[in-house]
């Protein structure tokens, strides 16, 4: 921000598209961005103010110049107290801070929500429809998926004394065991 100020104070302003100032950007960065911005540091071109009344209906119809003036000029009302700032100046300072343009601009447009809905809805209705045609096509169970196997295997692990803590032979077990199928 001190760079953008010490370019301010030189009588300069940065024509073309303005630089956010961070603490990286240097006043060189800066003035190499003016002038190869087709603007020159020490004299500008002028811009006509834009109202700031309703500026988020003509943010996208600015050009970047444009922009460039209305960032400039809200700064310079900013310097204002707060309070004396009418609700317009106070909308507009908060819309181009804040705003959905540029970085924050919704990825997304109206109506993308139920497009993705859909094909989901559609992806998972040709996994179903494939897992059914497999399962109609494959053979029988194997024989240690019946339920009578399983019963053999819940008695085998009783006789053996499986899991005595918590599992098939503890004391007071109430689960099926091995038993799967119905």
């Amino acid at each position: 921000m001190q760079a953008a100020r010490a370019v301010a104070r030189n009588g300069g302003a940065l024509a073309g598209r303005r630089l956010l100032a961070t603490a990286a950007a240097s006043h060189a960065e800066l003035h190499a961005h003016g002038a190869a911005a087709g603007g020159a540091v020490g004299g500008a071109r002028k811009v006509a103010a834009v109202p700031l009344s309703n500026v988020e209906a003509q943010w996208a119809g600015l050009s970047e110049v444009e922009q460039a003036a209305v960032h400039e000029q809200l700064e310079l009302v900013q310097q204002k107290d707060w309070k004396l700032l009418s609700i317009d100046e106070k909308k507009a300072a908060y819309f181009v801070a804040f705003g959905p343009h540029g970085p924050r601009a919704p990825s997304s447009k109206p109506g993308d929500g139920l497009k993705i809905i859909l094909g989901i809805a559609g992806v998972l209705g040709v996994t179903t429809a494939i897992s059914f045609a497999i399962r109609s096509r494959a053979g029988p169970l194997p024989r240690t998926m019946t339920k009578e196997w399983e019963e053999a295997a819940n008695e085998r692990g009783l006789e053996m004394k499986l899991d005595p803590i918590t599992g098939l032979a503890s004391e007071g077990y109430t689960g099926k065991g091995f038993v799967q199928t119905k």
